[in-house]
């Protein structure tokens, strides 16, 4: 396994629910899959989750090393979680062609969460 690159992002919860509140659907439809979406909304306090996978896309970005910009959208980032709870990262679109193109194959993902704040720290892999 070789490291490709590493990216680290860290949201402001009071910043994402702020936009979120002014615009929730739209926000959350721009953001998120259908998928994460039902995955944040079945949480007592969805926040977190959302701010958790924002920390996590921007992070997987910085891997990537383009930032948000061209024809990079959210939802070309699933992040989706397995029964124990650990992050799983799905890529489309032209995220999914970027990361080809520097021989990404896998991207191994942790996200943590506050009241406060969200963190996420992304190693993009070749096997």
């Amino acid at each position: 396994m070789r490291i490709i690159g590493h990216g680290i992002d860290l949201a402001e919860t009071d910043r994402i629910e702020q936009v979120w509140r002014r615009h929730p659907d739209r926000f959350l439809e721009r953001i998120l899959t259908p998928a994460e979406r039902a995955y944040c909304e079945q949480r007592k306090n969805p926040l977190p989750n959302i701010s958790g996978r924002w920390a996590a896309k921007e992070a997987i970005l910085k891997v990537i090393g383009t930032g948000w910009r061209g024809e990079i959208a959210w939802t070309d980032i699933e992040i989706l979680n397995d029964k124990a709870g650990a992050p799983h990262v799905s890529l489309s679109g032209h995220t999914k062609k970027l990361a080809d193109e520097l021989g990404i194959t896998r991207i191994l993902l942790t996200i943590t969460h506050t009241e406060h704040y969200a963190a996420a720290s992304a190693i993009g892999v070749a096997e």
